[in-house]
């Protein structure tokens, strides 16, 4: 029996599929795409590809199936920083984690506890990936640390190595 895949037309900084059976139980379950118009759902590029790398989604640009190597040029012609926040994504997720973007908390991702889906409770913590070669300054990381405590989320610098481990820190503000 051959498995049904959710077939995902790649749409500029998104992917957009029907909501065929696959793609309503993985979102009802694990919260994987957004529902968008009407009887489809919206994937994020980070979203999508993690799909893709498990066999439960095909994508497509036009006509043509996208492969690994294909899809990921034009993830990264969209987001420079796509595979960092790829590996991120991947890590959260395989360790039970259910991530989301989280743009309007002008952050890359939100992440929920283990068993909370999004609606249910609030996100716990902002994510910021950074590779490990890279550098911030003190305003920005200050900055980083104001949008968590402004959105009462704790944050989490996720880096990156050579080798797509994520090392993760939390970072607080304390009052001595």
């Amino acid at each position: 029996m051959v498995e049904e895949k959710i077939k995902g037309m790649f749409a500029n900084e998104r992917v957009i599929a029907e909501a065929v059976p696959l793609a309503k139980s993985l979102y009802d379950k694990s919260r994987f795409g957004s529902p968008f118009e009407k009887e489809r759902f919206q994937y994020s590029l980070v979203e999508a590809f993690y799909l893709f790398e498990k066999g439960k989604m095909d994508i497509y640009d036009g006509k043509k199936k996208l492969n690994f190597e294909s899809f990921l040029k034009k993830a990264r012609k969209i987001e420079p920083n796509f595979w960092v926040r790829y590996c991120v994504y991947k890590d959260l997720r395989n360790r039970g984690y259910i991530t989301k973007t989280a743009l309007k908390f002008g952050a890359p991702f939100r992440v929920y506890d283990r068993g909370v889906k999004p609606g249910e409770q609030h996100a716990r913590w902002i994510v910021f990936p950074v590779h490990e070669g890279s550098n911030f300054t003190w305003y920005e990381f200050s900055a980083k640390n104001r949008v968590a405590h402004s959105t009462r989320k704790r944050l989490l610098i996720a880096c990156v190595d050579e080798e797509g481990d994520v090392t993760y820190w939390e970072i607080r503000w304390i009052k001595p």
